[in-house]
């Protein structure tokens, strides 16, 4: 069950959020949230709810052991955590590494689990946190039930650690502004989705569908372009709806993304683009393997480790493994020139260098990730950077994709990727400008409607990792 349909905004999240406000204590609605969570994740796929069950019972399990026998507890919590791994690369990597190696396929491939990445990534970090500290140990099995499977962001994210959730999950009131606040912030991403993100993906699939002899220069950097906004207004728009449910439901999710596309540089971009992601790997991956304490080498390797496992958790393909190690390449020659860029960075004509080459690097990133084979992401990346016109035919098809409705929705987003609307809030506050904020959702809240009632279902691309 996606946040965008129907079914969601009309039924079970209205019912779910009256009837957890009718819950008396703080248990209750736990136990609750976990049985109205099972229900959502139902509802999306009956048939890998018991995947999600079998990963809950073997994280609580492990996590009672690894608490209990801290003599062996770093077997068992490595045991542990490699059970979640397999459980992800089975259902996930295996059909890949099959056809990668030449061997059979599985004669009835197996349907990705909705929301593995996510449920799998939560359960290694409770794993690895409790290891860490096993005072952080869940002894209550709905609550762990909750933490791993939470409907706001058990599809696609935020990803919340361990110790960040604990306290959350044991305390977690609400106020009449936060109310406020989760309604606006849910407006907000649903609109995201509705009116800029399905613009913006008209074009990008309408280019990437094109014949080689229709895509020139201008189409193929409209269709990377455009992309970049589809993907940032999608899941930006579903972190927004998600974080606005959790507050509405009493909890705070971490924030994932801050206005990515003003980055100064691809590192900083990764500060900017899906926190909570980087967050994870830092914490679980980069650190563990020695961070950057071991010599600029290791550092480098570490790096590309890292961006090899982000590629690789995106997806089983050759795309999403070459844009993360594009973005591994880049993040440590950043690293390695240091001190030059932190020169560059302070001259104002340095400063614009430095975020062309940042767009440049991510536009080209993305231009891969989209693509559905690595041959169609070199093409168009080749077209990019070539002179040569697709003639009448492209003119023809540019004629076709670029609608009036589209334009304005590009323009619109290109704007909106900007931080314009946190510098609006910091000068409009108070009393007045609140009332004012609540009548725009509501506004919003009726042109989603008016969008959902016009329009065919687009799932969230992030549902689908």
């Amino acid at each position: 069950m996606a946040f965008n349909t129907a079914g969601f905004l009309f039924l079970f999240f209205p019912a779910a959020f009256l009837l957890y406000r009718l819950m008396p204590g703080r248990r209750t609605k736990n136990v609750f949230l976990a049985i109205a969570s099972a229900l959502f994740y139902g509802f999306g796929g009956l048939a890998s709810l018991p995947v999600l069950f079998a990963a809950f019972l073997w994280d609580y399990l492990f996590g009672r052991l690894i608490a209990k026998d801290e003599k062996r507890a770093k077997l068992w919590c490595g045991i542990a955590a490699a059970g979640n791994l397999a459980l992800l690369g089975f259902y996930k990597y295996l059909a890949f590494v099959l056809e990668t190696l030449h061997l059979p396929a599985l004669s009835q491939p197996f349907a990705l689990p909705l929301g593995i990445s996510f449920f799998t990534f939560h359960g290694i970090s409770y794993l690895v946190d409790v290891y860490r500290e096993p005072s952080r140990v869940c002894r209550r099995a709905d609550t762990l039930f909750l933490y791993l499977a939470f409907f706001p962001r058990l599809i696609a994210g935020p990803i919340v650690r361990w110790q960040d959730a604990a306290a959350q999950l044991a305390e977690h009131p609400i106020s009449p502004e936060m109310t406020a606040a989760g309604l606006r912030r849910l407006v907000r991403g649903l609109l995201k989705k509705l009116l800029l993100a399905e613009s913006a993906a008209a074009v990008a699939n309408a280019v990437y569908a094109l014949a080689p002899e229709q895509l020139g220069m201008g189409l193929a950097w409209l269709g990377a372009v455009s992309y970049c906004l589809q993907i940032f207004f999608d899941f930006s728009g579903y972190s927004d709806m998600a974080i606005g449910i959790g507050m509405l439901f009493g909890f705070e999710f971490p924030e994932n993304f801050n206005y990515p596309y003003v980055s100064g540089s691809v590192s900083e971009f990764w500060r900017r683009w899906h926190m909570t992601l980087n967050r994870w790997f830092v914490d679980y991956l980069y650190i563990p393997l020695g961070g950057s304490r071991r010599g600029k080498w290791r550092t480098v390797r570490n790096k590309l480790i890292v961006f090899f496992c982000t590629g690789l958790w995106h997806g089983a393909g050759w795309t999403y493994i070459l844009w993360g190690l594009w973005h591994g390449v880049l993040v440590s020659g950043e690293g390695l020139l240091k001190a030059p860029i932190e020169k560059l960075h302070q001259k104002r004509g340095g400063r614009v260098v430095m975020h062309v080459y940042t767009l440049l690097a991510v536009i080209l990133g993305f231009a891969m990730f989209r693509a559905s084979s690595v041959q169609q992401g070199f093409l168009l990346i080749a077209r990019m950077f070539s002179f040569a016109g697709a003639g009448a035919a492209g003119l023809l098809a540019a004629e076709e994709i670029l609608t009036g409705a589209r334009i304005a929705a590009l323009v619109g987003g290109t704007v909106l990727s900007l931080p314009v609307v946190p510098a609006l809030t910091r000068r409009c506050t108070g009393r007045g400008w609140e009332i004012v904020w609540n009548v725009l959702a509501l506004l919003g809240l009726l042109a989603a409607i008016l969008a959902l009632s016009g329009g065919s279902f687009t799932p969230f691309i992030y549902q689908q990792f």
